[in-house]
């Protein structure tokens, strides 16, 4: 298995408990999602354990290339981000697996064979939560608001994305209302904290 964590200190961690277990290995440890992705496609493993918050390449962005690029591989997120909102995202870009980094160290390695298997791994809590509250977002609403959430400004967002302000104005302008909020700036906070950002 790849494992993909940026902090070293928690990607060792993690490493070492894995690698206690007879039946797992980890073949390649990656600190960003761009080098797991390229590590994934070279290496090939059964199974790929990442975070979500990540430099170059988020879990769930990585996650998607995985299911995009058509690779064997099954993806089990490992996050503190205890929100429906991020795990329903997970699924949805075929992440078989998804724990909280707070969970019994035993959990862990039962949710790689499980995900080896062929089932899924899933925080049973969070299941239940994942389908109570759709994203009202959409994917370039999505895009816009994390640009914007950056400190980005709609000239910037504009460039960045091939498009033009008054098209990036009214990106943001959806999602604030949907979101109820009355600026981007609270619009993002909302956002980020149901996983929808």
């Amino acid at each position: 298995m790849i494992l993909a964590e940026d902090q070293a200190l928690v990607r060792g961690a993690l490493s070492a408990l894995l690698e206690l277990e007879d039946d797992i290995e980890v073949i390649f440890q990656a600190q960003n999602g761009l080098e797991a992705l390229e590590q994934t496609q070279r290496l090939q493993p059964d199974v790929l354990l990442t975070d979500i918050e990540m430099p170059k390449m988020t879990g769930l962005e990585l996650a998607l290339e995985v299911k995009k690029q058509n690779l064997k591989t099954k993806v089990v997120i490992v996050t503190t981000f205890a929100r429906a909102g991020y795990l329903r995202r997970a699924l949805e870009a075929g992440a078989t697996g998804y724990l909280l980094k707070d969970a019994p160290a035993d959990d862990l390695a039962d949710a790689v064979r499980r995900v080896h298997a062929g089932a899924r791994a899933i925080d049973p809590t969070l299941a239940l939560e994942a389908w109570s509250e759709a994203d009202p977002l959409t994917d370039r609403e999505r895009q816009v608001l994390r640009f914007a959430s950056e400190g980005q400004s709609s000239l910037e967002i504009a460039g960045s994305l091939k498009l033009s302000e008054g098209t990036i104005r009214n990106y943001l302008s959806e999602a604030i209302a949907k979101l109820g909020a009355n600026n981007r700036v609270e619009a993002a906070r909302i956002a980020r904290e149901k996983g929808w950002l």
